[in-house]
């Protein structure tokens, strides 16, 4: 009799609680859901939002965070890793000790600033210990276009110029990251364009036409859709463009 076959791989998903459900975990679980993949989870804070304003945020104490990674990873086979909401340098270290050392399992960083409405979700610590200790770790950053900015020192008004956005890419590649994913939905023109670069040098534009649309959660949407890919195998541009279709769906479904 042939032994049963092992359990698909999960994603782990690290990151924060919207009590509105339009993004954090909540949305990170119905990514994952749609892509047929499991989900093991670690908290990193609690926060009370609406579509209007952050009201409030409670980190999760860094022992706790801890030992709900090294649960999760004692729960199930890991094929892939999805960071969203830190909040604090002390999550992030946190994360960083917890990873295992030498662990080739793909890991997507959403380098998350702060809310749509404009509430502050990662302090200036947070913001430095990110690059210094993850992005080395970082398979695919999907920062969008006022994150890449804040982390490149520069003007989030310049994204909408395709040579900005490549100067991003090489800033941020050079603090570690294998690939970095520009959203552009924050652009303007008729064609929202995603520019993925690579640290081999490689880069592509991910195109589609512009939806009237908007949609909070997005961005944790497609991070754990790109997550899901990669734990099943899928290589990163592929998991990209089918992450992107699944957003773009979600976009049509709010127009």
């Amino acid at each position: 009799m042939s032994a049963p076959a092992a359990p698909a791989p999960a994603v782990l998903v690290i990151g924060g609680c919207d009590s509105s459900g339009g993004a954090g975990l909540a949305r990170d679980l119905r990514a994952l859901e749609s892509q047929g993949v499991e989900a093991v989870i670690a908290l990193t804070a609690v926060t009370a939002q609406s579509d209007s304003r952050v009201w409030a945020v409670h980190p999760v104490p860094p022992q706790l965070i801890r030992a709900q990674i090294l649960s999760a990873l004692e729960s199930r086979r890991v094929g892939a890793v999805k960071i969203g909401m830190l909040g604090t340098a002390a999550a992030v270290e946190a994360v960083a000790e917890s990873l295992p050392r030498g662990w080739d399992v793909p890991l997507v960083l959403d380098p998350v600033l702060r809310s749509t409405s404009g509430g502050e979700l990662l302090d200036e610590a947070g913001r430095d210990a990110m690059q210094a200790r993850l992005f080395p770790l970082t398979t695919l950053l999907t920062p969008n276009i006022p994150e890449a900015a804040h982390l490149c020192g520069a003007d989030p008004q310049a994204g909408s110029d395709t040579a900005t956005r490549l100067a991003w890419a090489a800033q941020l590649l050079e603090r570690g990251p294998r690939a970095v994913l520009i959203k552009g939905g924050h652009a303007a023109g008729a064609e929202a364009a995603d520019l993925l670069a690579g640290a081999d040098g490689t880069r592509e534009w991910l195109s589609s036409a512009r939806l009237a649309g908007g949609l909070r959660g997005t961005g944790c949407a497609l991070a754990s859709a790109v997550a899901a890919g990669l734990a099943r195998g899928e290589a990163l541009e592929e998991a990209c463009w089918n992450a992107r279709r699944y957003v773009l769906d979600l976009l049509a479904g709010a127009c």
